[in-house]
């Protein structure tokens, strides 16, 4: 059997016994899985990232199957193969659409969990009592130590964001919970608990206090997520085989991968970058003759919309956000999360760079551009037809610039500006407008394009045309038009061969109001 590329498989044995394409990370791990004493850690990364997978590596190494790892970096090193005890608990995908509900499936997890490792469940009792009871009674049974796995940990807490009473009432269950590990810690072998979101509040933050944060930690920056040397040393031939079906060179065919599905910075002191593997799965598994969005569909936190308001929409350059401290990245208090925070913790947004005044972070990569942009979108048009979105993208790719320009009317005179909309710039115009427009995926939107004699403010090109627009407040729509001629704005895309599009939007700061459009094409 050949090498197969895995688009869903989350299981480590499943993987090595089907023949599966395998990226090895063994080498990192072993120093972990060796460390005598203060084994707890913690890593979070978004969701679909590899930390299932990595759990389940985790297992099989603490279950002995040296067998499954023959080939691999750690077979190859000092590892005694032990078997000890395991309690994995998952607490994905959990429903928690009242208190009960929660309750009710926490201890069916917790129950599951204990019962699977060969210990028994008290209904009687509450199920950190039940935790604590089942690491005590395994490693007194097996005469070993225990070995605690926990997948999403926070997953009950951020599907009830868009509740602050709710999320923190499941807060306390699981802190009361988690606990239990800084009270059992010397019957611990070994514990790593994953997660999206870091939640400071949680029991297992201030009570466990010998927890080692990979988070970011630079030695583990690419323990999840594959670097450009993994790509090439398990996918050459797959992608070269891509690059053929896209009527690609293998050079340019690498650059659009990497502009799609890399950028994934984790450790504040190493720059170094990692692709999402579920996006590098399914996009040079399958091999189809295009790029698109993979991990975006697999899923989008709902809570994000909640947090994402008019003033967030308009005011935030998600490309470059400065100066945030590392505390900013967490989750503090539940009723006043920060929508950097969530856009951070959920994938949207990445660092770019760090220093001694913070972190500058931004959209890592094309594939999560698109969907960033989707959510926006979506939130700016929420109080529309259903169909506004794809009929404005269809009306500017049509070139009905009278229809395009109605719609947009009807966008600006909907949307507010919050607190400092007596001083609105040019950009906070530009944002909504880029937001619907990169969302489609027939449209290629470029914000700010730097050039030689300026920036562009948006650079749209369709399969047809492209379309360069520049906008003005409190000025004219003719003088947009004069800017974009003046500093050649249109040049780098004459060689294109497609019809060229000028686009002048000029506002109101009185009313925000879409005052006056222009269109020209160019000749």
């Amino acid at each position: 059997m050949g090498l197969m590329i895995a688009q869903s498989v989350y299981d480590f044995r499943i993987m090595r016994e089907k023949g599966y394409r395998y990226v090895d990370k063994t080498d990192l791990l072993y120093p972990l899985v060796t460390r005598d004493g203060d084994a707890f850690y913690f890593i979070s990364r978004p969701r679909r990232f590899g930390k299932s997978l990595m759990l389940s590596t985790l297992e099989c190494i603490f279950r002995g199957k040296r067998e499954l790892f023959k080939g691999l970096a750690i077979d190859k090193l000092d590892y005694d193969w032990a078997e000890y005890p395991i309690l994995h608990f998952n607490f994905a995908t959990m429903k928690v659409d009242t208190l009960a509900l929660f309750t009710q499936q926490f201890v069916e997890r917790v129950s599951r969990t204990i019962e699977a490792a060969g210990g028994t469940y008290n209904p009687a009792v509450t199920p950190d009592t039940n935790f604590s009871d089942a690491i005590r009674f395994l490693a007194r049974e097996r005469g070993k130590p225990v070995v605690v796995l926990i997948d999403e940990y926070d997953a009950p807490v951020s599907a009830a964001l868009n509740d602050p009473a709710k999320a923190t009432a499941i807060r306390a269950t699981l802190s009361s919970f988690y606990g239990e590990i800084k009270n059992n810690a010397s019957y611990i072998r070994f514990m790593m608990m994953t997660g999206v979101t870091r939640f400071t509040q949680l029991s297992v933050f201030s009570a466990l206090n010998n927890l080692n944060d990979l988070t970011m930690e630079s030695r583990y920056a690419t323990l999840l997520g594959y670097t450009e040397e993994e790509l090439e040393a398990n996918f050459d031939e797959d992608m070269r085989e891509h690059a053929q079906v896209m009527g690609l060179s293998y050079e340019d065919y690498r650059a659009e991968l990497r502009r799609w599905y890399n950028g994934y910075r984790f450790a504040k002191n190493s720059s170094v970058r990692v692709y999402n593997p579920v996006s590098v799965a399914k996009t040079i598994g399958p091999k189809e003759p295009t790029f698109a969005p993979t991990w975006t569909k697999t899923g989008t936190p709902s809570v994000l919309i909640n947090y994402l308001s008019d003033h967030e929409l308009t005011e935030m350059d998600y490309d470059n956000v400065e100066n945030i401290s590392e505390e900013a990245l967490d989750i503090c208090r539940l009723e006043a999360i920060l929508p950097v925070s969530i856009l951070y913790q959920s994938g949207y947004l990445t660092i770019k760079d760090y220093s001694e005044w913070g972190f500058t972070l931004g959209v890592p990569n094309e594939e999560v551009r698109r969907g960033l942009a989707s959510l926006l979108a979506q939130y700016a048009t929420k109080d529309f037809a259903v169909d506004y979105h794809g009929s404005l993208c269809a009306l500017l790719g049509k070139c009905d610039f009278q229809g395009f320009f109605a719609k947009l009317k009807a966008l600006y005179a909907h949307l507010t500006y919050g607190s400092t909309e007596a001083h609105v710039h040019e950009s906070s115009y530009l944002r909504p407008l880029y937001a619907l427009l990169a969302s489609h995926p027939a449209l290629r939107v470029i914000a700010e394009d730097t050039q030689a004699q300026g920036r562009a403010d948006l650079v749209v090109e369709s399969q047809r045309n492209v379309y360069i627009f520049e906008f003005k407040v409190d000025k004219t729509a003719a003088e947009a038009i004069a800017q974009i001629k003046g500093r050649g704005y249109a040049e780098p895309y004459k060689a294109l061969g497609k019809p060229i599009y000028l686009i002048g939007l000029n506002f109101k700061s009185e009313n925000h109001a879409l005052d006056d459009a222009v269109v020209e094409a160019l000749a």
